[in-house]
């Protein structure tokens, strides 16, 4: 099985300007996820897609496989169609390109469904356990599913609603998905819709779609880099990682 892992790199950040190409120990931003994914075995190979040459000659200084594609994607898995279109694989891993701290075993709980041969699962993705005020976060996005692990909602509300204070533990949704060949060209071709609109989430276009999604727990957190603070706290890990 041909399982290719793609990194959206978009230039422009609202909240971190040119956020991909930030210094973290004397490598772009987008350049240390690179290197990161392409340390997971279950990917067959490993590109950079953006929207901006520099992107592209900076990764390509660094030895970063990348290449051009659209300004006018409204999401980094559309994104991602535009690379389908280009290099044919079975599997398509959606890597943000502000996570640094990917581990292989995110990928693996991303794939292995697909390597055990679950023909019924078409997208995959990730959730991991985190603190009340975690949840209170709106820039963190939450999850929810059924007993057989697929995807009900996500929002950026503390969901579920803990009405009578009686504890429940929330999950934060990661950002990495996997899809089938199939499964990504069909987000593509379908229309936005009012949840995926109102709460700002790509992912709802699936649900709303009638699309499942299986969503398997890993202990494993990541630090998305947002804003400058994120870019500071992913700065030590690395400092401490080379020290």
């Amino acid at each position: 099985m041909q399982i290719l892992g793609v990194i959206p790199a978009r230039l422009a950040s609202t909240r971190l300007p040119d956020k991909v190409l930030r210094d973290i120990a004397g490598k772009p931003l987008v350049v240390r996820v690179y290197e990161a994914a392409k340390r997971c075995p279950q990917l067959t190979d490993v590109v950079i897609a953006t929207d901006a040459q520099v992107v592209v000659d900076a990764c390509r200084r660094f030895g970063a496989d990348a290449m051009m594609t659209s300004p006018r994607h409204q999401s980094g898995s559309d994104r991602l169609f535009e690379v389908l279109e280009a290099r044919p694989a079975d599997v398509y891993v959606n890597i943000q390109g502000d996570e640094p701290l990917l581990r292989p075993e995110h990928v693996s709980a991303l794939v292995d469904p697909f390597l055990a041969g679950g023909g019924e699962i078409q997208v995959t993705t990730l959730k991991v356990a985190i603190s009340d005020e975690e949840a209170a976060d709106p820039n963190v996005v939450k999850v929810i599913t059924d007993t057989s692990g697929r995807a009900i909602y996500f929002s950026r509300l503390p969901i579920p609603y803990d009405r009578d204070g009686r504890g429940v533990q929330r999950f934060k949704h990661q950002g990495l998905y996997a899809y089938r060949r199939d499964a990504l060209a069909k987000f593509h071709s379908l229309e936005a819709t009012p949840l995926q609109l109102t709460e700002c989430l790509e992912q709802l276009k699936l649900l709303e779609n009638g699309m499942p999604i299986h969503v398997y727990e890993t202990p494993f957190d990541t630090v998305g880099v947002d804003t400058e603070q994120d870019l500071e706290r992913v700065r030590r890990i690395f400092e401490g990682m080379t020290a």
